[in-house]
C-alpha cells in the first residue's frame, strides 16, 4: 500500500460507497438515490476489478525496471554466434590450395580426389594445366577462381548431383553451378575432344589392336567394336493443365525422346572402343526414338569409312589389308544385329541368313566370336562410362546441353584410361537394361556394300570354324581327348616319343653290335719285364690297348651324337 496513486483510488472508492450506500447516512435518503442504491454493490465490484489489475500491471512493470537496473553493470552479453563458413557442408571442394594437397600421402590423396572430382589428383592436375593453357578463364563465372570453379563442375558430372543439390550443399547460387558445369563440358567437347578421342594415326597401334582382339576373338583384323546406348534425360515436368482445358496437348518435341523399347526420354550415344575400353569415336545426334543404323548414317564416321578418295583426310581402318579364302579383308568393326552388314562393319548371322544350313556349326561360331569381341570392349567401355560419371544415369541438364555433357564425359573416361585409373566392377561398372535389336534394314545405296559383306562374312566365318576343327582334330588324334589341354599335351608328348625312338633306333643297334663282340682288355698292371722278352707279345698287348681306345672314344661319339639328336627333337617339340 505503499503507492499514492493506488491509495488515492481506494478512498475515492470509499466516498463513493458512502454517498450510494443508504446505511451508511442518518438522512433518509431521496427518490433518486433510492433508485440508484440498487445498483451500488454492482458498481462497486466493477470498479475494484478493474483497480486490482491495474494496480497488478503497474507492479509487474517496475519489478521489470529494477532487473534492469541490477543487471545492466556486471555479466557481460554472450557472443555471437560464428559466422556460418561457405563451404562448410563439403569443405573438400575449397581446399585445393597445394599445401593441403601436398601433405596427404600420394594413395590418400588419389582416393580424395577420386571420392570428390571422379579422377586422382595428377588427372586432376593435368586438366587444370590444359585449361589455363587454352585461356578458359573467360569461359567459367568470374565470381569463382578457375580451379574452384572447375572443382564444381567435375563434381556435379562425377556424383550426379542436380545443381540444386550441389548448390544447397556448397551454399552457392544454382545458377553459377549451371555455368560452370555448361563451361566445362563446352571445352572438353570441343577443345579436348580432338587430342583424346581420335582413331589410330600410328600403324603399330593398329597392329597391336590388331593383335589383341585376335587373341580375344580368334577373328583375323578385327580393330573395334561398336555399340549404341541410351542416355536418360531428367527434363522438367511442365505444368499442369488448367481445368477449364483438360485436353492440352502435350510438347510434340518430347515423343522424338521415347521409343517403344524405351518410354523415358533419351538420347542415343554411339561409341567405337577398343579392347583397352578407350573411346576411338563418340557420336551424339539422335534423339531416342531413332535406331542405331540411322544414327550411323548421320555420323562423320560413316562419311570417313565410306572415303576411298581421301577428300576427308587420311583414311584410316586401310593400312593392314589380309587376305582371307580369296576375300580381301580391311580392318573392320564388329556391332549387333541393330546396325548395317557393310565390308567394313560386320554384324552376327541372322535366323533368316540365306546360307546353307549345313554350315550352321560356322555361323554359331563366328557370331560367338563377334559377342566375345563386343563384350570385351564398347560394352565394358560404356559400363565403366556410365559407373564413373554418375550424371549420364539420369543427365539432369538442359536439352540443348545434353549433347556436349555426353562427350565431355567421354573425353575424361579416356583420360583415365590412358592414366590406368582402376576398373573395380562392383564400383564403376554401370549395366543398363538388356535390349533385344531391331534388325537394320537395307537402303538402295548399300545394296552392294551389304553383298561385299555378305561374302566377307562368309569366309571369316568358315576359316573361323576350319581352324577350330583342326585345332580339335589334332587333340583327338593324341590322345583322344578333344579340345582340352590335356589332350593336345598328350598328343605332342606321343609325337615327341615316336620321333625320338626312330632317330635314335640305329644307334642303339650300332652300340648293341659293338657290345657283342668279346674284348679282351690287357693286364696294364704288369711291368714290360713280366710281359717276357718276346717283342711280339709287347706289340700285341699295345695293339689291344689302341683297339680298346678306339672303341671307347667311338662310344663316346655315339652318345654325343645321340644326345644331340635329342636336344633337337625336344626343340621341334618345343616350337610345335
Amino acid at each position: 500500500m505503499d503507492d499514492p496513486s493506488l491509495l488515492l483510488m481506494l478512498s475515492s472508492l470509499l466516498h463513493l460507497h458512502t454517498y450510494l450506500d443508504p446505511t451508511s447516512s442518518c438522512n433518509p435518503p431521496s427518490s433518486s438515490v433510492a433508485a440508484s442504491s440498487a445498483a451500488a454493490p454492482l458498481l462497486f465490484f466493477a470498479i475494484a476489478s478493474v483497480l486490482s489489475y491495474a494496480s497488478s500491471t503497474l507492479r509487474q512493470r517496475r519489478s521489470r525496471r529494477r532487473r534492469r537496473r541490477c543487471s545492466s553493470s556486471p555479466s557481460p552479453p554472450p557472443p555471437p554466434p560464428p559466422p556460418r563458413s561457405v563451404a562448410s557442408p563439403s569443405a573438400g571442394f575449397f581446399f585445393l590450395s597445394s599445401d593441403r594437397v601436398l601433405s596427404l600421402e600420394p594413395s590418400a590423396r588419389d582416393a580424395r580426389f577420386r571420392s570428390l572430382y571422379g579422377v586422382s589428383h595428377p588427372i586432376f592436375e593435368t586438366l587444370l594445366k590444359n585449361l589455363r593453357h587454352l585461356d578458359a578463364s573467360a569461359a567459367f563465372p568470374s565470381s569463382l577462381p578457375l580451379d574452384r570453379a572447375f572443382s564444381v563442375a567435375l563434381a556435379r558430372l562425377s556424383r550426379g548431383l542436380s545443381s540444386r543439390s550441389l548448390a544447397r550443399s556448397l551454399s552457392l547460387p544454382p545458377a553459377l553451378v549451371s555455368r560452370c558445369t555448361h563451361a566445362l563440358t563446352r571445352l572438353l567437347s570441343t577443345r579436348l575432344y580432338p587430342r583424346y578421342v581420335t582413331l589410330p594415326a600410328n600403324p603399330d597401334h593398329l597392329l597391336s589392336t590388331l593383335q589383341s582382339f585376335k587373341d580375344i576373338t580368334a577373328l583375323p583384323n578385327l580393330a573395334a567394336a561398336i555399340a549404341s546406348s541410351p542416355v536418360r534425360l531428367r527434363l522438367r515436368q511442365p505444368p499442369h493443365p488448367h481445368p477449364s482445358h483438360p485436353n492440352s496437348a502435350p510438347d510434340p518435341g518430347t515423343d522424338l525422346l521415347r521409343s517403344a523399347s524405351r518410354p523415358f526420354p533419351s538420347i542415343l550415344l554411339q561409341a567405337v572402343a577398343d579392347h583397352r575400353k578407350v573411346f576411338w569415336d563418340a557420336c551424339v545426334r539422335a534423339p531416342g526414338s531413332s535406331d542405331p543404323a540411322s544414327h550411323l548414317r548421320d555420323s562423320s564416321l560413316y562419311r570417313l569409312l565410306l572415303d576411298n578418295n581421301g577428300s576427308s583426310g587420311a583414311l584410316p581402318l586401310r593400312d593392314h589389308i589380309i587376305s582371307v579364302r580369296g576375300q580381301h579383308v580391311r580392318p573392320y568393326l564388329v556391332g549387333d544385329s541393330s546396325y548395317p552388314l557393310l565390308p567394313f562393319l560386320l554384324t552376327p548371322f541372322s535366323s533368316s541368313s540365306s546360307a546353307a544350313t549345313s554350315s550352321a556349326p560356322a555361323l554359331e561360331a563366328f557370331d560367338s566370336a563377334l559377342a566375345k569381341g563386343r563384350a570385351a570392349s564398347v560394352e565394358a567401355a560404356i559400363g565403366l562410362l556410365k559407373g564413373r560419371w554418375k550424371i549420364l544415369r539420369n543427365l539432369n541438364v538442359g536439352l540443348d546441353h545434353a549433347a556436349q555433357t555426353v562427350v565431355a564425359c567421354v573425353v575424361l573416361h579416356n583420360m583415365c584410361q590412358f592414366a590406368k585409373e582402376p576398373e573395380d566392377e562392383g564400383r564403376y561398372m554401370w549395366r543398363d537394361p538388356p535390349e533385344s535389336p531391331q534388325p537394320a534394314s537395307l537402303v538402295e545405296s548399300e545394296r552392294s556394300l551389304h553383298y561385299m559383306g555378305e561374302s566377307l562374312r562368309q569366309a571369316l566365318a568358315e576359316d573361323l570354324y576350319d581352324r577350330q576343327q583342326k585345332l580339335g582334330s589334332g587333340a583327338s588324334l593324341g590322345c583322344g581327348l578333344s579340345a582340352n589341354k590335356q589332350g593336345w599335351q598328350c598328343k605332342r608328348d606321343s609325337f615327341f616319343t615316336v620321333g625320338i625312338y626312330l632317330q635314335i633306333m640305329p644307334t642303339y643297334v650300332m652300340l648293341n653290335m659293338w657290345g657283342r663282340k668279346e674284348v679282351r682288355s690287357p693286364d696294364l698292371s704288369l711291368s714290360p719285364r713280366e710281359l717276357g722278352p718276346d717283342r711280339f707279345q709287347r706289340d700285341k698287348s699295345i695293339g689291344l690297348l689302341e683297339e680298346t681306345n678306339a672303341r671307347e672314344k667311338e662310344q663316346k661319339e655315339a652318345a654325343r651324337a645321340l644326345k644331340e639328336i635329342e636336344a633337337k627333337a625336344k626343340k621341334s617339340y618345343q616350337n610345335d
